[in-house]
């Protein structure tokens, strides 16, 4: 048996060598590094995958939601609601921008912000939500529509886990996760599900006034060069990435479905585990991606599971292990612990087995059967 990772890029990578090589070198001769064609090539082909008017390519996700904030021209002092469970980065630039963060508890099936916790915490000075698509489930957008469209709201999807998934309307319509919001925000990490081989993220929009401010912040606020209308930064994608990228694209929705069937394969030999919780698909097929492959572990051994499985060379992960509301740097007194009771809960809970598209059905049979021989 192969040797078991986390995320195996390089297995992913050797079947598209020949292609990634070739591009690569095209792009280092052309000595276009930065805002090569190679760079509009990928912004085209994205906005026609995900069928949105505009994408904006940047350095990362982080730097792609810091962006979509400054875009909206939001004052210090505005509050922007967002899940306490999830990766530092939407708190972070909130308080980077002087603005505050509302963290609002998740629903426990699919991890996701909560709903009803969105429309208790609405107050005269909230101006946007941030709703994550965690672990590959896009959120509950019809509802977060409705109270966005209620409220005067922005939204900015918050989808460096989720490219890919779609949301299905009760009209049958779909759209894909990160375009149904003002503004949303991936990030090409490599180990995400269209991951580049280093840094990168985009940003997209069907506004053209936002997509305009959009692609003058990400360029130090210049339309030509010089002649600084905006305060802006330096983020852009670069040449390299983009051909990269622009290759792995055409392979998403395969590489997505690979990862589906793989969280298949691990739910039915999770199956009847009185002690494991699987991940639960909300809406359609199509509306998972399995960034992530999450278990809730309910006998309280989460940990020591951790630790049998990594004994025996089994990677595994543990996202997230500290809520954000709980983080030192976070911290406020504006936060009750009785508001983040699913938060704390789960993350006493999860644990992230193996995910990604080169999971071969014995390294799958090795490690459910190590989980659950642990677990009995």
């Amino acid at each position: 048996m192969k040797k078991i990772e986390m995320v195996d890029l390089r297995g992913q990578y050797q079947k598209i060598q020949s292609k990634v090589d070739d591009s690569v070198l095209k792009t280092i001769n052309s000595a276009s590094f930065i805002n090569g064609p190679q760079v509009k090539s990928f912004q085209k082909h994205l906005e026609k995958y995900l069928r949105v008017k505009h994408v904006i390519p940047c350095a990362n996700g982080t730097d792609a939601l810091q962006i979509a904030l400054m875009a909206l021209d939001l004052k210090p002092g505005d509050e922007v609601i967002t899940p306490d469970f999830t990766y530092a980065s939407t708190i972070e630039v909130i308080l980077l921008l002087g603005l505050t963060p509302v963290l609002v508890d998740i629903d426990i099936d699919t991890f996701n912000i909560d709903v009803s916790g969105i429309k208790n915490a609405i107050t005269s000075k909230t101006k946007a939500i941030i709703p994550v698509h965690l672990f590959g489930q896009v959120a509950s957008m019809n509802k977060i529509l409705e109270i966005a469209q209620e409220n005067d709201l922005y939204i900015i999807e918050d989808n460096a886990q989720s490219l890919g998934s779609n949301f299905t309307f009760k009209d049958g319509s779909k759209k894909k996760a990160g375009t149904i919001g003002h503004i949303g925000t991936t990030s090409f990490f490599p180990s995400k599900n269209l991951g580049a081989y280093g840094d990168g993220g985009a940003i997209f929009t069907e506004d053209d006034d936002l997509a305009h401010t959009l692609r003058g912040i990400v360029n130090h606020g210049m339309y030509v060069r010089y002649y600084h209308d905006l305060v802006g930064v330096n983020s852009r994608l670069d040449s390299i990435q983009a051909s990269i990228l622009d290759i792995k694209l055409d392979y998403l929705d395969d590489y997505n479905n690979s990862r589906c069937i793989a969280a298949s394969k691990y739910n039915l030999r999770f199956k009847d585990q009185s002690n494991i919780i699987t991940p639960i698909r909300v809406g359609e097929h199509d509306s998972h991606v399995f960034h992530q492959y999450t278990l809730r572990i309910l006998n309280r051994k989460r940990d020591e599971l951790v630790k049998y499985l990594n004994d025996r060379n089994i990677p595994c992960g543990i996202y997230y292990p500290v809520p954000l509301h709980l983080q030192k740097a976070y911290k406020s007194n504006r936060y009750n612990q009785s508001d983040f009771k699913v938060t704390n809960q789960v993350v006493k809970e999860v644990i992230s087995l193996p995910m990604h598209t080169e999971l071969t059905d014995d390294q799958l049979d090795y490690i459910s059967s190590h989980v659950i021989k642990f677990l009995n």
